[in-house]
């Protein structure tokens, strides 16, 4: 059985330069459908059409799954530019109350140290131990208070994460302080007019649900090695799930080889199912599976 290192070993270089190659056409296009989507259902919301609340948790989706775009671009993996891939990052991240600069430097830690207990930050909080403590984390609730949380420190100018260089910690804090600006004109806009409340704050409320579902599986429940064919999963799922989270289910190909750009992911899985050692059968047996291995509450055994 081979790792993760000597899966990349044995890549011939021609194949490696062309694996890795950047291009701005690709993602503009994926760019393109996202956000015109999201524009499209915010005009229907904003309309007032009938049924109009019926289209909020589909616009959350929309929205909140921008995170698999920001994640892509802490790498600069979905545009040859990397101005583009920067901006487009913190445009995401606005959106999401999620600073684009200190997330780079989290995410790029837990590439580094994946599912590393110590080391991965992604570790650094308790995952789900009991199916009541899993209803809390998937309500998105916890993750929006943790960002609250996030952008009060980094406004204040306490950037004390390990993970976070010294000499990045000035534009992580004045990124912070930036969004601020935003969020508290975002605020003073609902004095007169609730448009935000509608297109914006209750449809990422409702969506993010599904993003902490589909999270989870990435290496919820992955051995605690350094090998990425074991520390991570790749979720089998339909076409319109891996548009919308940009390729991101084949998750392992992405630690394996994370320089390797999103639309190339799907021929990257062709190279490597063979070598895939933890997967799923789509998210909704992952959950069943995943709560399965979980008491309903602390003390009691999972059946």
């Amino acid at each position: 059985m081979r790792d993760h290192r000597a899966f990349l070993a044995a890549v011939p270089a021609d194949l490696r330069e062309a694996m890795t190659e950047r291009r701005d056409e690709p993602g503009l296009r994926h760019l393109a459908g996202h956000l015109g989507l999201i524009l499209v259902v915010g005009a229907l919301i904003a309309a007032g059409v009938p049924g109009w609340g019926l289209l909020l948790p589909v616009h959350g989706v929309l929205i909140v799954f921008l995170f698999t775009l920001e994640h892509e671009a802490t790498h600069r993996t979905p545009f040859r530019s990397f101005w583009l891939n920067d901006w487009v990052g913190r445009l995401c991240g606005l959106l999401l109350v999620l600073p684009f600069e200190w997330f780079r430097a989290f995410h790029m830690a837990h590439h580094r140290w994946t599912n590393l207990p110590g080391k991965d930050p992604e570790l650094a909080g308790p995952k789900p131990a009991t199916r009541g403590a899993w209803a809390w984390h998937v309500s998105g609730l916890s993750y929006w208070i943790a960002e609250v949380r996030l952008m009060a420190r980094l406004v204040a100018g306490r950037v004390d994460d390990g993970f976070v260089a010294e000499g990045a910690k000035a534009r992580v804090v004045a990124e912070a302080r930036g969004m601020a600006v935003v969020y508290g004109l975002a605020g003073l806009s609902l004095v007169w007019t609730d448009l935000l409340l509608w297109v914006w704050l209750v449809p990422v409320l409702l969506g993010q649900p599904f993003l902490r579902l589909y999270l989870l599986a990435e290496h919820g429940d992955c051995p605690e090695v350094a090998n990425m064919f074991e520390n991570t999963r790749t979720t089998f799922t339909t076409r319109a799930v891996r548009w919308l989270a940009w390729n991101m289910p084949y998750h392992v190909e992405h630690h394996v080889w994370p320089t390797v750009p999103f639309h190339r992911l799907p021929a990257l899985h062709g190279m490597m199912r063979e070598d895939l050692k933890v997967t799923a059968e789509g998210y909704a047996a992952f959950t069943r599976d995943y709560l399965a291995r979980r008491p309903r509450w602390a003390g009691e055994r999972a059946k």
